[in-house]
């Protein structure tokens, strides 16, 4: 289980009050609040009032008039139609606030976890986050949406059937509250197992999410080596194990259900035998006795739905100290307080850098490296798989800090400024292009939402892309599937230059944006790719030396430091890796491909 669950576990709260975190979610629509109160309090009174009036008929058989007894009857008939309307009127009401808080708090997590940085999800799994957006809050609206206010309603009922009972009976009355104790005991003791229940049941739903969603998101891969068969196992096991919680979980629920109803009513049936006692020494009327029942049944009732009621607000207060923990969750790369400005220059430099990425603490990433690319200049980064390329892009788009040294644009350090607003000057193709579940059109406008359709197409002209992209089914409009599934790794890789063209950002990041090209693509691509750096600011980073010959400059690194810099010809005349590096590739390389 991820590190920040398991932090949660040692330091969470144990008290259902961790629902408290709900209240700000309630406050803007409070409204709507206060109106399913009130027809939650008017559907209590109302049914607190039917016993009276059953009270009366049942008397009346025996003294009223005919004319009375229809004045009861149409009384019972009035208040069974108030209670009617109160009810849907506070199903409506409960329903629908429901449905709007659990929207708010699922916009708002998502808010906060779409801008985490990519070291929070080095501690979590992105299932598990899905999980709790998805079925912890699927749970709160449950509770929310129905818990809530069958709980508040029966607490009503509680309270008011007890003082009626007390009104109607007091002996009787005094009898019944003696089982008290005996009923609220198990509901407490029982409670608090459950709730630890109910945050294990929900951690394990949560993991095996993020199993289901690795390995699905990678199906190909596991069919590819035959680990169908493993991967189902494993998610059966990891899902045996959350059948296995929830069992445990149902089982003390039940238990507590059983004996919470077995003391109310084995007391109920108690003080009927008393009561009947009682109308046969005509100590007390038929009517009355018949209304203390009811109003015994309700309370009793009320007791036993709040004892179930108990259950789902422990699942629900383990389900919002998990989206809480989302919520609350730190980010150690944020922006200032204060924002700087956004310098007009693109100068950028990296200044004595090191970096050690938080899962692997004990090797630098990028060890001591200081850089400096001038406006409108094009540096290549070359050198072999872990020198720590890739990572000097991540690092100059902050989605990690430096561990030592500075990262400035303009002169300005990274870390004062926003995030959105240095990266709203650059254009990324990353290794791996995400395409998303949309038409090619959408996914290339994903660069520039406000681009018109003239301006996608010239940009996919630009990218090489415009060919592939007419002769689909529906041409620009096709669906390109989850992930891009229906187009191949390099027609993925177009799509994503393209968008990084329609961005027409001040500086270009291109990461292997070549690697899953052609030989006729690539020359295609390389030539749009010098058209639009010029007077921009590029960095490239490269394995194919083919790709880079033409750029300003050209860093050599190795093991996370700069071993060598300059053009093509001067790296190829020192000799060193560089050198090897082409001979390999201009040579040998040159056949393979």
């Amino acid at each position: 289980m991820a590190e920040i669950a398991k932090a949660a576990d040692r330091a969470g709260s144990k008290r259902i009050g961790s629902l408290r975190a709900l209240v700000p979610y309630f406050r803007p629509h409070l409204g709507m609040v206060l109106a399913a109160v009130a027809a939650l309090v008017l559907t209590a009174a109302v049914s607190l009032i039917l016993p009276l009036a059953v009270r009366r008929v049942v008397d009346g058989f025996q003294t009223g008039t005919s004319e009375l007894l229809d004045q009861y009857f149409a009384a019972a008939l009035a208040i069974a139609g108030a209670l009617a309307l109160g009810t849907g009127l506070r199903y409506y009401l409960v329903t629908r606030l429901g449905e709007r808080v659990i929207a708010d708090i699922r916009t708002s997590v998502f808010g906060r976890m779409i801008r985490m940085s990519p070291n929070f999800y080095d501690g979590i799994m992105t299932g598990e986050v899905l999980s709790r957006i998805t079925t912890d809050t699927t749970l709160l609206l449950s509770v929310i949406g129905s818990s809530v206010s069958v709980a508040l309603r029966n607490v009503l009922i509680f309270c008011g059937g007890l003082a009626l009972m007390l009104w109607t009976a007091p002996k009787l009355s005094g009898l019944v509250l003696l089982l008290v104790p005996a009923v609220i005991v198990p509901i407490i003791v029982l409670g608090r197992r459950l709730r630890k229940l109910s945050r294990e049941n929900q951690d394990w739903i949560a993991e095996s999410s993020g199993k289901a969603s690795e390995w699905l998101l990678s199906a190909q891969t596991v069919q590819a080596y035959t680990f169908e068969h493993d991967a189902a196992g494993r998610f059966a096991t990891v899902t045996e194990e959350s059948f296995r919680s929830a069992r445990t979980r149902i089982r003390v629920r039940a238990i507590m259900t059983v004996i919470v109803i077995l003391l109310t009513f084995t007391g109920i049936v108690g003080v009927l035998w008393i009561g009947a006692r009682d109308v046969r020494a005509d100590i007390m009327t038929i009517g009355e006795l018949i209304q203390f029942l009811i109003y015994a049944v309700m309370v009793a009732g009320s007791v036993a739905a709040l004892s179930e009621i108990w259950g789902e607000l422990q699942r629900a207060a383990g389900a919002t100290e998990r989206l809480v923990e989302l919520l609350e969750a730190e980010d150690e790369v944020r922006d200032p307080a204060n924002p700087a400005p956004l310098p007009a220059g693109e100068k950028i430099a990296f200044e004595n850098v090191t970096f050690r990425y938080p899962t692997r603490p004990e090797i630098a990433a990028i060890n001591g490296v200081s850089l400096t690319v001038a406006p409108g200049e094009t540096v290549a980064l070359v050198g072999p798989s872990g020198a720590g390329k890739s990572t000097m892009i991540q690092l100059l788009q902050r989605f990690y800090d430096p561990d030592e040294g500075r990262i400035t644009l303009g002169g300005t350090d990274l870390r004062d400024m926003a995030r959105a607003d240095f990266r709203a000057r650059m254009a990324l193709v990353p290794q791996d292009p995400v395409i998303f579940a949309a038409s090619a059109r959408d996914n290339i406008r994903f660069g520039a939402a406000d681009a018109s359709d003239a301006q996608v197409e010239a940009a996919a002209r630009a990218a090489a892309a415009h060919d592939f992209l007419t002769a689909l089914p529906d041409g620009y409009d096709t669906y390109v599937g989850e992930r891009g599934v229906m187009l191949s790794g390099g027609q993925k890789q177009r799509i994503a230059i393209a968008r990084a063209i329609l961005r027409d950002a001040p500086i270009l990041l291109l990461d292997e944006a070549t690697s899953a090209l052609d030989a006729e693509s690539e020359r295609l691509v390389q030539d749009a790719v010098a058209r639009l750096a010029e007077g921009r600011t590029t960095i490239i980073v490269a394995h194919r030396l083919a790709t880079v010959k033409q750029a300003d400059r050209i860093v050599v690194m190795q093991d996370g430091g700069i071993v060598a810099e300059g053009t093509h010809d001067q790296l190829v005349a020192q000799g060193g890796l560089y050198a090897r590096l082409a001979r390999l590739q201009f040579t040998d390389g040159l056949a393979a491909e």
